[in-house]
């Protein structure tokens, strides 16, 4: 897999920076609908997350205490970290 893996969900890319995340699941106990843990214990999107909430995502990733979760909109300004 990919170092990064990327989902573009309400106008907002998100990122995921597998090899730096510690899978603290800070993520899903805000977007229990966007994020799982895989089998590696790493972040990763749920299979239908089309309709999550933009100040849920941003939220969500900002919660991450690696900075491993990145935003950016549809302008390509990076919202988060």
């Amino acid at each position: 897999m990919n170092d990064f893996v990327q989902r573009k969900i309400s106008d907002l890319l998100i990122k995921i920076e597998r090899p730096t995340c510690i899978g603290s699941k800070n993520c899903i106990n805000v977007a229990p609908n966007l994020f799982e843990l895989d089998e590696d214990q790493i972040c990763s999107f749920k299979e239908n997350t089309e309709k999550i909430q933009k100040d849920i995502i941003v939220e969500a990733c900002s919660v991450c205490p690696v900075q491993a979760l990145y935003v950016i909109d549809e302008n390509g300004k990076q919202m988060v970290p």
